[in-house]
């Protein structure tokens, strides 16, 4: 025996024998610091089970979530200019979407889908924060715009779900006009006399904020949601006082009249089925599945003769 023997080829046999454990099979919650299996992460619809620390959940999963048997229909969003100003800072603007597109796999920062949640038809719009921040752009606007025309075509409830930085710096003032445009859209809902409900989730903040994200009939929010204009660290440095614990979140913008709920994740669904059938004036959904006929009354049914 010698050093090769008992060094060398046990070395090189541990190197070509070992696995390299994938990086995405856990994840580290944010609040209490526990590593998440992410099969149990996914089954908890991205909600922390140690602490309840809801993060963040991509825009198709959403819809995923909401629909019954996961099951919808996207509507389409028209296309608006590619690169209105041609903006440029350390990269050109059509650069940063197309990293945007291939990091999400989405064509940009809204969704739009129709379904059933509960049995009861609805429209509904998802923010995407992973997109560039889930900025509002000139495409949110048009996407907005379309979920309210659809809803109103089909006569059936918007339900938004928001999650922006604010509005998108690299279409300037354009995309700030989506604040009146998405303003107007909501509008035609309420002329219509359908139900817009919002559910806000962290962070909802800048120009969503003082638009569409604050207009609905209900307002709903996840836990700990920073929701507002400008950041917690942006006043404090302005008027030069230390902000109140938990300012701007979710449960304390409940206790000052801004929301309704405060719903957690795992019970938005029934929430907006229950709130939905609600304002639509239509009976409370019906639990379960219900039971089949038996076969006596099904024949005697079918026996009976028919009324002329």
């Amino acid at each position: 025996m010698n050093w090769i023997t008992n060094y060398v080829r046990p070395r090189i046999n541990s190197i070509f024998s070992r696995r390299e454990m994938p990086e995405n099979l856990w994840s580290k919650c944010d609040e209490c610091g526990s590593m998440l299996f992410h099969r149990e992460l996914k089954e908890h619809l991205n909600v922390c089970p140690q602490c309840g620390h809801h993060m963040a959940l991509r825009a198709r999963d959403r819809l995923t979530a909401l629909f019954d048997g996961g099951s919808y229909s996207e509507v389409e969003v028209p296309a608006p200019v590619a690169d209105p100003l041609h903006f440029r800072d350390q990269k050109r603007y059509p650069d940063r979407m197309k990293a945007a597109q291939r990091a999400t796999g989405e064509k940009e920062a809204m969704l739009v889908a129709e379904g059933e949640i509960g049995r009861t038809p609805i429209v509904a719009a998802v923010q995407d924060f992973s997109f560039m921040g889930g900025s509002m752009g000139m495409y949110v606007g048009n996407a907005i715009i379309a979920a309210a025309e659809r809803a109103v075509a089909l006569h059936r409830p918007l339900i938004l779900f928001s999650a922006a930085g604010g509005a998108r710096m690299q279409e300037g003032i354009l995309s700030l006009m989506q604040m009146p445009r998405t303003t107007v859209a909501v509008q035609m809902l309420k002329e219509a006399g359908l139900p817009y409900v919002v559910v806000l989730t962290h962070p909802t903040t800048g120009g969503v904020t003082a638009s569409y994200a604050m207009l609905g009939d209900v307002q709903i929010a996840e836990p700990g949601a920073l929701i507002c204009f400008a950041g917690p660290r942006v006043i404090e440095q302005t008027i030069r006082e230390k902000l109140p614990e938990g300012f701007q979140r979710a449960e304390y913008l409940l206790d000052h009249g801004m929301l309704d709920r405060v719903t957690p994740r795992r019970d938005m669904r029934d929430e907006l089925i229950t709130i939905t059938r609600m304002l639509l004036d239509l009976p409370p959904q019906v639990k379960g599945e219900l039971p089949a006929p038996e076969k006596e009354a099904v024949q005697e049914a079918d026996d009976a003769p028919e009324k002329t």
